[in-house]
């Protein structure tokens, strides 16, 4: 029961890339196999949630430069046992902004990924099977990072403003930024 509302969203999505053709139908079969996707405690992988973040006009995204995989990502993290993928999001991109006022845009997937994370000194190699939403700001609040940032920084729908060349977060930019 718990995964049925990923599913309806999954369902009802329908991805603009090839490769995210191939992340819709990796993401079911993950789901569908695994009653407990949306814990971190799963050893192969787990569901995510991220954000396109748009500041309150919709002119820039926040990336956030990760301090542990040091690359530049949308916000986003882990579902915590939380099946609501949309509030999980939600939540990430609150804690990694320090944002409180964000809602969704329309509620719908925005994009999907699936993406191997390296083993590391907490954990064994694994999958995360991430499902992004579009969010924007609803008030004048200022970004401040967190411990997991480096650092953040609103791009514009300039692509030089793009401080990374990750296919996933260059996928996502194209969506919202189209030339």
């Amino acid at each position: 029961m718990h995964r049925e509302l990923l599913r309806k969203l999954l369902e009802k999505h329908t991805p603009e890339h090839a490769e995210e053709i191939g992340f819709k139908h990796q993401i079911l079969s993950f789901v569908e196999a695994n009653a407990d996707c949306f814990e971190r405690s799963l050893a192969s992988g787990h569901i995510t949630a991220s954000a396109w973040l748009l500041n309150a006009t919709g002119d820039k995204a926040l990336l956030m430069h990760h301090r542990k995989l040091d690359r530049w990502f949308q916000l986003g993290g882990h579902c915590d046992g939380d099946p609501d993928v949309l509030r999980a999001a939600v939540k990430e991109a609150q804690e990694e902004s320090g944002i409180h006022h964000i809602e969704p845009v329309d509620g719908e997937i925005f994009d999907l990924d699936v993406h191997a994370i390296p083993e590391n000194t907490k954990e064994k190699g694994h999958f995360h099977y991430d499902i992004r939403f579009l969010l924007q700001v609803k008030s004048d609040e200022i970004a401040q990072c967190n411990s997991e940032a480096k650092e953040l920084r609103w791009i514009s729908k300039n692509p030089e403003t793009l401080p990374t060349t990750e296919r996933s977060v260059l996928r996502m930019f194209e969506k919202w930024a189209p030339r």
